[in-house]
């Protein structure tokens, strides 16, 4: 895939390049609790391995941003229209039958934290990013629609919830601003796999809690996350951003003035070169599409000023080829044990 491509619209959390984002698998969208769910009851490689046992943690009420959804019974046939939905779906033991897609590419299974969980099922493609194919959707007959990572407005939701149960992204948070401990909670519940869901949150704050216990150095350095699509315009993570959450986790702190220069509602503050400066801090993390791109940066006369640079305490980590920066944009329970497998030592090198 190309790597000089244009990158997603800043405003979504899930920021990546467009080389990138064409490999995100993302399934999950809209809904609330009053849409006829399809009860078909035929086999589908959606269900998980003991669908044929009756599932005793049904009836749930799921509440989200447009009310609340009961679901009845377990769902055999899951379709994901969050940006990384899938990922919490796969882990707890079933393939979404469709998913959207950020530019109308199929890279389901590409992803090493997911190939496996995926095998040969791939999912229908039924929209891209927010834009939903309601056809499509309508055809898997679903029994549930999941949107927990997505930017679903309330007159999708509402047609949707005519087709499948519908759980919308999380109430209480901004659109693609929910803590993936949250996101993968509602996942859990409306699955009827809400003790599994714990188990999987569990397992990743004890990798977390490793990572600070071996580097408690960590907690006195302040690292930001940048990236830059074209020249004389760079973009800072701020803390609602995946990629910034997952390095506080590790311990980091993170940089309030980044957040004070992001627009409403946005992810990223949006740099000139001559606003550099913001990102002169212990640790600078770099996630780019290509390597001329990094070198566009280290070329930037007003970066090379800056002492995090000039003390090579700036890494630069690529979306994919190795999938590091990925790994830590998806932030789900799949990828974070592989983001930590990769950057973590990345991080140790640095002196």
């Amino acid at each position: 895939m190309s790597t000089g491509t244009r990158p997603a619209p800043a405003r979504f959390a899930g920021y990546i390049p467009r080389a990138a984002v064409a490999a995100v698998a993302a399934l999950a969208l809209t809904a609330c609790g009053g849409g006829s769910g399809n009860t078909e009851s035929e086999s589908t490689s959606s269900a998980s391995s003991d669908a044929g046992a009756k599932s005793t943690a049904f009836p749930v009420t799921v509440e989200h941003k447009y009310g609340s959804t009961t679901i009845e019974s377990e769902p055999k046939k899951v379709v994901t229209l969050g940006l990384s939905d899938q990922d919490a779906v796969l882990a707890l033991g079933i393939k979404p039958v469709g998913a959207v897609d950020w530019f109308k590419e199929d890279p389901y299974g590409k992803w090493p934290w997911t190939k496996d969980k995926w095998g040969s099922d791939l999912p229908e493609i039924v929209g891209e990013r927010d834009e939903y194919n309601m056809e499509k959707i309508a055809a898997l007959k679903p029994d549930l629609i999941i949107a927990q990572y997505s930017g679903m407005k309330k007159e999708q939701y509402d047609t949707l919830s005519k087709i499948a149960k519908v759980v919308a992204q999380p109430k209480d948070y901004p659109d693609y601003a929910a803590p993936w401990e949250v996101m993968t909670q509602q996942i859990g519940k409306s699955l009827g796999k809400e003790a599994e869901s714990e188990k999987l949150i569990s397992d990743i704050d004890a990798r977390f809690k490793a990572v600070r216990d071996e580097h408690p150095e960590w907690a006195d350095l302040t690292l930001s996350v940048a990236d830059s699509f074209e020249a004389g315009k760079y973009s800072a993570f701020t803390k609602t951003d995946p990629k910034a959450i997952f390095f506080n986790e590790l311990g980091f702190k993170l940089k309030p003035e980044i957040d004070k220069l992001a627009k409403p509602g946005w992810n990223v503050a949006e740099l000139s070169a001559e606003k550099l400066n913001v990102l002169d801090v212990d640790r600078l993390v770099w996630v780019t599409s290509s390597t001329e791109a990094n070198d566009r940066i280290k070329a930037e006369p007003l970066y090379k000023k800056l002492k995090v640079h000039q003390d090579k305490r700036d890494l630069f980590v690529p979306y994919q080829d190795p999938d590091i920066g990925a790994a830590f944009s998806f932030n789900t329970v799949l990828s974070i044990p592989y983001a930590i497998d990769e950057i973590v030592p990345l991080l140790e090198n640095i002196k």
